[in-house]
């Protein structure tokens, strides 16, 4: 397995920026692969310091891509960067163009922690096509309600930063309006896990309610643990398996392919 770190120029950020990736030596070619998202606090080599992905990822034959998106929320920033159009457009162009991994709708995945659960629901919700699975750990999911009710300073002023002049509530940032309008035949596998002491529980009760009101399948579980590491480290594996037990029958009626043409920018 190698472990690198990538530094190069993004031309959607106007910027260098960096990406964490792990790569199998052996068995599959070209592997499957795991974008993993990072967390409000974090960076693109949190989850190699703080989890053993390396590891993990070693034993399942997993190509993981850990890109670094700062503080945005994995969203076009309103006074900053198009980080939604980074992540979701130039980062797996630019996967594709320096690594050997599989392109195919069956082996892609995505899943993240807090701010990086919201970030892989989202993509998971507004391009369905693109993945067989996502999965998201101790999820900030409801961002209208933080948006409206949580009155942090550093949150609001987070908030005021990269959505200061558009309602969350009912648009494509929105996840519980994401999973309202979306039809469950296209939609990949979801997994949520989050610790019953963490402070983004009900968040995660909610969006559970909303995909049951939907008619959206959703893997589930609440167990002991915080907003912390360690629960974090023992769900990654839970969720790696989960990604690649997807791949068994993965595509679905009505599914599109796994790349169709960009959108121009």
């Amino acid at each position: 397995m190698a472990l690198l770190r990538v530094d190069f120029a993004a031309e959607t950020l106007e910027l260098e920026t960096a990406m964490t990736v792990v790569l199998p030596q052996e068995g599959e070619a070209p592997p499957p692969v795991v974008y993993l998202l990072h967390g409000l606090t974090d960076d693109d080599t949190a989850w190699t310091r703080f989890s053993s992905i390396e590891r993990y990822a070693t034993a399942r034959g997993l190509a993981v891509v850990m890109p670094q998106v700062h503080r945005s929320f994995y969203a076009n920033e309103a006074y900053g960067m198009r980080f939604w159009d980074f992540l979701t457009g130039e980062l797996p162009e630019t996967v594709d163009r320096f690594f050997k991994v599989s392109t195919r709708r069956e082996d892609t995945f995505v899943a993240g922690l807090s701010m990086g659960g919201y970030g892989a629901f989202k993509w998971a919700l507004r391009e369905p096509w693109r993945f067989g699975a996502a999965a998201a750990m101790s999820g900030a999911l409801d961002l209208a309600y933080i948006q409206e009710f949580d009155l942090r300073p550093h949150i609001r002023a987070l908030v005021a930063r990269v959505f200061p002049d558009r309602k969350v509530a009912g648009g494509d940032e929105d996840l519980m309006h994401l999973v309202k309008e979306a039809d469950p035949a296209t939609l990949p596998r979801l997994m949520l896990r989050c610790g019953t002491e963490d402070h983004l529980v009900k968040q995660n009760e909610r969006f559970v309610a909303a995909c049951a009101a939907a008619g959206v399948e959703l893997d589930a579980d609440f167990g002991p643990g915080g907003h912390e590491w360690p629960y974090w480290d023992r769900e990654i594996q839970v969720v790696l398996d989960f990604l690649l037990r997807s791949r068994r029958g993965s595509a679905r009626p009505g599914s599109a392919p796994a790349r169709p043409p960009a959108p121009p920018r």
